[in-house]
């Protein structure tokens, strides 16, 4: 299974937190499943670290590097047409990260591994959660 760590999912699993459910984890450890995380997370979570809303250490830049070291994942690829994509997906929220993610998701075929339930609840996107 092609997974596309949804940010949350990736900063909750190599921080141990307990919000993210068994059968995450299981998929995430399964060596069966591929794991893909797009740029857009990498951006994303640089702008909650500048906000104060997460504390990476040493720092942000550095917590990146490590974790993606620690967690090998494949990055997905940014394209037009997932730019494209991401304005025509009938959301109801303008979040241009999930956005993004979610379009990533489409166009690659993968499932997208969140909890958020503004993605989930979309009939038309594949999620595990």
């Amino acid at each position: 299974m092609k997974l596309l760590l949804d940010t949350h999912v990736w900063i909750w699993y190599l921080s141990g937190n307990e919000r993210l459910s068994e059968t995450l984890q299981t998929a995430i450890t399964d060596d069966n499943n591929e794991l893909w995380l797009s740029p857009i997370s990498i951006w994303e979570t640089l702008l909650l670290a500048e906000k104060g809303r997460i504390i990476l250490k040493p720092t942000p830049e550095e917590w990146i590097q490590d974790s993606l070291l620690e967690l090998k994942t494949k990055e997905a690829p940014l394209s037009n047409e997932i730019a494209i994509l991401s304005r025509q997906l009938n959301l109801e929220h303008q979040d241009p990260a999930d956005r993004f993610i979610a379009a990533t998701a489409i166009h690659l075929g993968f499932i997208l591994a969140t909890v958020d339930n503004r993605l989930t609840k979309a009939y038309w996107l594949k999620t595990l959660s």
